[in-house]
């Protein structure tokens, strides 16, 4: 982020007071319109609701606001700098529900990092909305309060740097494997990265038929012969990736692989290594706001597509092209959870977007302001529900 963009962002959000402000949609001009909004009117709204539950999705705004919650604990590459510093980030999110999907989104952000305090307060508030997006939660923490949620709650729990990033990553892979003429049950992948995006990434790709990943964190590949070495959520990734039992770095990791997902550390991959990758690799380098290879370097080197966070390159991978569309979809249905069925959908929906006649090595996924991509994704999603 440019020194400019960033005083640009604290001069609008000091003119504003924030990104948010709330509009009602009736008017309360007179007693009538009083008397309707409020009491004695709401009682009998209240009531109805009281007698059946399931009416708050008709008759309040439940059915469509999301809370967007954060503890504060990894606030983009900033770290655990709490609550209140948590707060801009998540109207922003907000900002964007609004904006893409028309989902009202209210920023919720909580003075703790304690796992079962948070679990206990989302699920208490959770009569208020349709859906919850947990957003900027470190790991590993961050997977029992999900899961748990989605447990717990009856609507549904959606952690967003977890999956959203992964759907995108997902519908980039279904494009990018046309253009090299190749299967996801048949090429080689490496995710570098063991948190929670990583961690997500690979489970997306196993969903929709991958055979063959390898994870790789700071420590180097993650092998299932290395249990006794795991924490818990790296031995269950274990499990399923890696049939082959290597051990070693990112560089042998990298030997004959078609494709290189990087949601780890700035310059962790060498230009040098990418020759030894197979014909036509696929790059995908999304460390933020510095890739582990920056696309130029990389093109370079050998690299026949290549992705990044990034706005200023092409093939952004830009988690607003899912989250949107998913919460819309998944509200519109009343769903009480999102599969990871639902998410490889939108992942598919995503990519369709992209006409064959139009992929290209610098064009393989929509721009976040592409017109309707919420609306396809959201109808992915459905799709997915009614099956």
């Amino acid at each position: 982020m440019s020194e400019n963009v960033g005083q640009l962002a604290i001069e609008q959000a000091r003119k504003n007071g924030g990104k948010l402000e709330v509009i009602s949609k009736v008017d309360v001009n007179n007693r009538k319109d009083l008397s309707i909004a409020y009491t004695p009117g709401v009682a009998s709204v209240s009531s109805a609701v009281a007698e059946d539950v399931s009416l708050a999705y008709e008759l309040t705004t439940k059915k469509n606001t999301v809370a967007v919650v954060s503890d504060g604990s990894a606030v983009l590459g900033l770290g655990n700098i709490g609550a209140e510093a948590a707060m801009p980030v998540m109207e922003g999110k907000a900002a964007l529900f609004k904006r893409f999907a028309d989902v009202d989104a209210v920023p919720i952000v909580l003075n703790t990092n304690d796992t079962e305090e948070i679990i206990n307060i989302v699920k208490a508030i959770s009569p208020t909305f349709g859906g919850v997006n947990l957003e900027d939660i470190s790991a590993p923490r961050c997977f029992e309060i999900e899961q748990r949620l989605i447990k717990e709650c009856d609507i549904p729990v959606f952690h967003d740097d977890q999956h959203g990033t992964a759907i995108v990553v997902l519908a980039a892979i279904f494009n990018s494997l046309k253009l090299i003429g190749k299967a996801l049950a048949d090429v080689k992948v490496v995710v570098s990265g063991g948190g929670s995006a990583g961690l997500s990434i690979t489970r997306k790709l196993l969903a929709a038929g991958a055979t063959d990943v390898t994870v790789v964190d700071k420590f180097g590949i993650i092998n299932e012969k290395d249990a006794e070495k795991l924490e818990p959520h790296h031995l269950d990734i274990a499990k399923v990736t890696n049939r082959e039992f290597k051990s070693g770095s990112l560089e042998d990791a990298l030997e004959g692989a078609d494709i290189f997902v990087g949601v780890s550390a700035p310059g962790a991959l060498h230009a040098e290594w990418i020759s030894k990758m197979a014909e036509k690799p696929v790059i995908f380098a999304m460390a933020n706001p510095t890739p582990e290879i920056y696309p130029d370097e990389a093109l370079e080197a050998g690299a026949y597509i290549v992705g990044t966070g990034r706005s200023d390159f092409p093939n952004q991978i830009n988690n607003v092209l899912a989250f949107p569309g998913i919460f819309r979809g998944a509200l519109d249905a009343r769903a009480k959870t999102i599969t990871v069925e639902m998410q490889v959908a939108a992942a598919k929906g995503i990519a369709a977007l992209i006409p064959d006649s139009e992929l290209s090595p610098t064009n393989i996924i929509p721009d976040a302001f592409q017109e309707g991509v919420a609306k396809v994704v959201a109808q992915s999603v459905r799709d997915a529900v009614k099956d």
